[in-house]
């Protein structure tokens, strides 16, 4: 373990967020924003190799004050700046605490990357990974440390199941198969009561961290994987 347990006595929880490409990680962060704004004082962090995307996205939906919303562009593959070398992203987060102090929450949101993302515990306390019913109702199955070990999985986009022929309730208990008994939601932000629910681990997570009792877990590294120009990328 990396020195977050003894830092700064306010700092926030720190919370990743990872999913492939078009999972809907904006959006979950927009609708816990919603949600939880107005109950704990939030920051959020975004990657994107080359631009700003995600953190105008967020900012144009008005889920918090835009100077609570910074991004940081890699330049590299999204899961360097979130696995291998965290620098980038640890001092912005710790700008943010510094500046907005005392924040209960930062959310960090990986650029889309593959299954096998997962975030360094250097970095955050806790991590969740989105799946999207729309990229298909087996991929829960294909496992990876992504799915298999954070915090959360989130199934998002559960009100497009009819229109993909996703059987929404057999990805769930996939999932949950993948996962070991690790927890498992199905999420839309056009279903209110799947959003509080979701807002409602956060909660729980909070309040865990700020009493002392949350005990952060490494998922793992990710596993190989080839990019675009054939290189087989081997994290440690």
């Amino acid at each position: 373990m990396t020195s977050n347990a003894t830092d700064a006595p306010h700092r926030a929880l720190r919370l990743g967020v990872a999913g492939p490409v078009g999972t809907g990680k904006s959006s979950t962060i927009a609708s816990l924003c919603r949600v939880l704004a107005g109950e704990m004082s939030i920051g959020v962090i975004t990657n994107d190799i080359y631009t700003d995307e995600d953190a105008r996205f967020l900012r144009s939906e008005g889920v918090l004050p835009q100077e609570r919303i910074r991004a940081v562009e890699t330049g590299a593959c999204p899961h360097t700046a979130i696995r291998d070398d965290v620098t980038m992203n640890l001092l912005a987060v710790e700008d943010l605490e510094r500046d907005f102090s005392p924040l209960d929450l930062v959310l960090v949101e990986s650029g889309g990357d593959n299954l096998t993302a997962t975030f360094s515990p250097a970095l955050v306390d806790a991590q969740l990974f989105v799946l999207d019913v729309a990229g298909g109702g087996d991929v829960a199955r294909k496992g990876g440390p992504g799915i298999a070990r954070a915090d959360l999985l989130v199934v998002n986009k559960i009100d497009l199941g009819e229109h993909v022929d996703v059987d929404v309730e057999q990805m769930l208990a996939d999932a949950r198969a993948a996962r070991d008994g690790r927890p498992v939601l199905g999420v839309s932000r056009k279903r209110p009561e799947t959003v509080e629910a979701l807002a409602g681990w956060v909660r729980e997570l909070q309040a865990a961290f700020t009493g002392g009792g949350h005990e952060p877990v490494d998922p793992g590294p990710m596993a190989p994987h080839s990019h675009a120009d054939g290189t087989v990328h081997q994290h440690g």
